[in-house]
């Protein structure tokens, strides 16, 4: 119990107050809807058989039929309206192959929601570390979309022969006594359909989450604000020694270092720049070193110093070669 308050405690429940989260756990939710009112379907439906002879006559048959509806191995027995005698019947269709395959879909999605909403609450860092995390959310999102649409309509074409063979009034013309004069046969109660119906609604209520949070997904990849922005690589890593102390210049003078000019009145010193090398004036500096460091080949950007003061502004700085 502390280790799961611990993770309660550490976990980042507001990405589920963002789009992409809250329609994650509306995918959790609509996914159980879908294969259980599927799953756990079994319905019934009853027929009277009224013979010539009162005696012989069956006025309560019931069948009883289940998921994955493989109705060609439900049976009933109904009466011949000849000496007592019974037929057994069995109805028409298989219809396990579109139900199945709805369920297990379903089921996969509810385990995908279920693993998808731990990351995003308790390692959503890490899931957009190297854009990794999106890309995978993306495609499995994008299989998800389309399975949804393909089992969602089988179901849908599997639920609607599952009625028909289920319909009492069709049932009625296999029984062989129906089908003389003399005998009377009517339905007494029909299936219940109101779950099997919600569940193909349920289905591509799914396919409607899965498909507009694609867009939600594909916002936290590269791919949407193209490729981040260049950053400048700052000169003072690489222009200092160990020490701290400037390093030498190869573009300086022939005696093998800087070597600042005080005769001058404006203190000229040589500035390193990213691709360029510039002359930097300014009046009354302290001894100091100057980095300037050029912006893309203009010749405007900023001083440093490496030791003593910070350099006062304002500062002018003209490029005198190339590196």
């Amino acid at each position: 119990l502390p280790i799961v308050l611990q993770l309660v405690a550490q976990g980042q429940f507001r990405v589920l107050k963002l789009p992409l989260g809250f329609i994650k756990v509306l995918q959790w939710f609509f996914a159980i809807f879908a294969f259980s009112t599927c799953g756990s379907y079994s319905g019934v439906f009853r027929m009277s058989v009224e013979c010539k002879n009162r005696t012989e006559s069956d006025l309560s048959i019931e069948v009883e039929f289940e998921y994955p509806f493989r109705l060609h191995q439900e049976y009933f027995d109904a009466p011949t309206c000849k000496e007592s005698n019974k037929e057994r019947i069995f109805l028409f269709g298989d219809h396990s192959s579109s139900a199945e395959f709805f369920v297990t879909i379903g089921v996969f999605a509810f385990l995908y929601t279920t693993a998808a909403l731990c990351i995003y609450v308790f390692f959503f860092e890490k899931y957009k570390e190297k854009n990794k995390g999106p890309l995978i959310d993306l495609v499995v999102t994008g299989v998800f979309a389309f399975m949804w649409l393909v089992s969602s309509a089988a179901w849908a074409k599997g639920l609607s022969d599952v009625k028909k063979a289920t319909d009492p009034d069709a049932v009625i013309t296999m029984i062989g006594a129906c089908k003389e004069e003399e005998n009377h046969c009517r339905e007494v109660h029909d299936p219940v359909m109101s779950g099997l119906n919600t569940s193909v609604a349920f289905g591509f209520i799914n396919l409607v989450l899965w498909a507009g949070n694609l867009w939600f997904v594909f916002k936290e990849t590269s791919f949407f604000g193209g490729a981040p922005p260049l950053q400048e690589k700052p000169a003072g890593a690489d222009a200092y020694g160990e020490k701290g102390a400037y390093e030498q210049d190869p573009y300086a003078s022939n005696q093998g270092g800087y070597q600042p000019n005080y005769s001058q009145e404006g203190y000229d010193q040589v500035c390193v720049g990213l691709g360029h090398i510039a002359a930097c004036h300014h009046d009354n500096i302290p001894t100091s070193v100057c980095l300037y460091i050029t912006y893309r080949g203009h010749s405007t950007g900023r001083a440093m110093a490496s030791r003593g003061p910070p350099l006062p502004s304002p500062i002018r700085c003209e490029v005198t070669g190339s590196r």
